[in-house]
């Protein structure tokens, strides 16, 4: 069992930065790789940025790389999403989701929290 709850999205001007939070709970945090993906209105779901096990490894697709990281906590089960220089096609609905590997698909998933970037 694992339950995953995303927070901290909200509405932003473009340029700001904002912080999104995945508290983990049901099982060992460290036991899972996490992901964060997102879905804007009328599109795919799609990829944004990953860590391991281990939080020694991360990745990153093209359009955040260099605007975003991630990070997880060490003594918390929680793992961060920090935006920083948003624009407005960052709009979407970001998900937290979590796997046993470090590679595969992701099995569990959050509900979503919502980030708009006004221009």
């Amino acid at each position: 069992q694992v339950q995953l709850v995303e927070s901290g999205g909200g509405l932003v001007q473009a340029g700001d930065s904002l912080r999104l939070s995945c508290e983990v709970s049901g099982r060992t945090f460290s036991s899972y790789a996490m992901g964060w993906f997102r879905q804007a209105p009328g599109k795919e779901r799609e990829f944004v940025a990953a860590i391991n096990r281990s939080g020694g490894s991360t990745s990153f697709s093209d359009a955040v790389k260099g605007r975003f990281t991630i990070s997880r906590g060490v003594a918390k089960n929680a793992v961060y999403l920090q935006m920083n220089s948003l624009k407005p096609e960052d709009t979407a609905v970001y998900y937290c989701a979590a796997r046993s590997r470090d590679f595969g698909e992701y099995n569990y998933w959050g509900q979503g929290t919502r980030v708009t970037v006004s221009s």
